[in-house]
């Protein structure tokens, strides 16, 4: 007599679990790649200022993103920090560099503005003249009204961080990779002993940037399961070689495609 609570839990792990792996994955690199965070310049985030198109802002030093695969990458956050960090209504992020104004130290006693012509001998030609900069100190000291959080209509988006549309979005991509990587993890420790390679080995793979050792376990552990393999089952050491090679190879192709298609299709940070 056919077992039918045997069969259907068999026909779940082989196939029902891995068709709704690969939905959860392309749900999540949608989300994923539209959050993700893309280059700007100055000029592009006071073009969004003007358009009232900056919903949060704020300073950032870098990104961190030394989290897991699916981790959501989070900036910096530093109030002195180079990069300023922006959300716009369509559910994007957008960062620049923007240095953050520098005063010299020094005051005016009496609260006046100084002089600009104050410590210039009369009779030497002006900067126009001779083609130096006319800014004494070559730009080292940004003006500070030019600070882009500094804007009035900026200011209200300094106290709105995290509750944003692109927020909503990258943290549900988030949350939809803990799914993924949590029935993938559950699946390996309780389903029968792997196919291809051991539970080690599937362990290092599964840890592949972007799901892709995911995939492949559930396509070849589950939806192939019945499939022998046609050699002995790889061990842990060597999902670890292959987990570092193919860290590297992908880095280095999402670094190939971003310079032939842009930050635009392949953002990158």
């Amino acid at each position: 007599m056919i077992d039918m609570r045997r069969l259907d839990r068999a026909w779940l792990r082989r196939r029902a679990l891995p068709a709704a792996l690969l939905v959860c994955w392309l749900v999540w690199s949608a989300l994923a790649w539209w959050t993700a965070p893309r280059a700007d310049d100055e000029s592009g985030l006071q073009r969004d200022l003007a358009a009232d198109r900056v919903l949060t802002i704020t300073r950032a030093e870098g990104w961190d993103d030394r989290g897991p695969w699916g981790a959501r990458p989070e900036p910096r956050f530093a109030e002195r920090g180079s990069t300023v960090v922006w959300a716009r209504p369509d559910g994007r992020f957008h960062y620049a560099y923007v240095p953050a104004p520098v005063s010299d130290g020094t005051d005016d006693e009496d609260g006046a503005d100084p002089d600009p012509q104050q410590g210039v001998d009369p009779g030497s030609p002006s900067p126009a003249a001779t083609g130096a900069s006319p800014d004494p100190d070559d730009g080292r000291f940004r003006d500070p009204w030019t600070d882009p959080l500094a804007d009035p209509r900026a200011l209200d988006a300094t106290t709105h961080f995290g509750d944003t549309r692109a927020d909503a979005l990258a943290d549900a991509a988030a949350v939809i990779a803990l799914v993924i990587g949590a029935a993938w993890l559950l699946t390996l420790l309780a389903a029968p002993p792997p196919v291809l390679g051991t539970r080690w080995f599937w362990f290092w793979i599964g840890l592949l940037p972007f799901g892709v050792g995911v995939l492949a376990w559930a396509y070849r552990e589950c939806w192939r399961a019945d499939a022998p393999a046609a050699r002995p089952r790889r061990s842990g050491w060597s999902g670890f070689g292959w987990w570092l090679v193919g860290g590297i190879g992908l880095s280095l192709v999402v670094v190939a495609l971003g310079a032939m298609l842009g930050q635009g299709v392949v953002p990158s940070r």
